[in-house]
């Protein structure tokens, strides 16, 4: 897993072929990226299922319990397939977008 320091949020992409193998390095890490916005590419070339990305809805859970945002990046899934409050979107500039929108919110007490 490579973790990048961004101005506003860690970018976490997946190098790992093994969905278990990504998910296990994303929990070890996830104490030192908690305090920060997440963006989490996972790349559609890995075969991530749908089932294995709903794993990581825990995560965004808390990330908005603490006023962070947490963002998955990946091109091969259906939205519509998960929950409202779960963040998917296709590219970075949107990720992006949405943690703006969601400071936003929060700054206007939403």
């Amino acid at each position: 897993m490579k973790v990048i320091q961004k101005d506003q949020y860690k970018f976490l992409s997946s190098e790992e072929t093994s969905f278990e193998i990504f998910l296990n390095n994303f929990e070890k890490k996830y104490e030192n990226l908690k305090d920060s916005h997440i963006v989490l590419e996972i790349s559609s070339k890995n075969n991530f299922t749908e089932q294995n990305i709903l794993l990581f809805l825990k995560y965004a859970d808390i990330q908005k319990e603490n006023g962070m945002s947490f963002v998955v990046i990946n091109k091969g899934v259906e939205v519509d397939n998960f929950p409202e409050n779960f963040n998917i979107v296709p590219t970075l500039i949107e990720a992006e977008d949405v943690i703006e929108m969601e400071d936003i919110q929060r700054d206007l007490g939403f």
